[in-house]
């Protein structure tokens, strides 16, 4: 059974994913996360639609935590590395820097041990 590519994307953590669908990926992760904390604060906080928001917020903060550890994995499978260097990606200040370097550094040509090809399950 072929799984849906954006729930592979987003939670799988099988197979590789190239810098620029990791960078994307990312980016509207963010997006929503920003784009959720800004309805949140355009209500009373004390609302029903306040305590919406915020529900919505925290559920897509839950996600994109486990989100971001799926991509990271990928990433790093991507570049022939072990996924638990995703771990970097929670430590302040090295995130940072560790995003960046998945966003910048290229994976490996061809064939690895955790794929045959990039932006697709092992």
């Amino acid at each position: 059974m072929n799984q849906n590519p954006i729930v592979w994307l987003f939670f799988g953590v099988a197979g590789r994913v190239s810098r620029l669908a990791y960078f994307l990926a990312g980016l509207f992760l963010a997006v929503i996360q920003a784009f959720l904390l800004y309805r949140f604060t355009l209500v009373p906080e004390e609302s029903t639609a306040g305590q919406f928001w915020a529900f919505l917020f925290w559920v897509a903060v839950v996600l994109s935590i486990w989100s971001n550890v799926a991509l990271g994995i990928k990433r790093l499978h991507d570049m022939d590395r072990p996924g638990i260097f995703s771990v970097a990606l929670f430590i302040p200040v090295v995130s940072i820097l560790a995003f960046v370097a998945l966003c910048l550094f290229p994976g490996t040509n061809g064939p690895n041990q955790y794929g045959q090809d990039t932006n697709r399950p092992a």
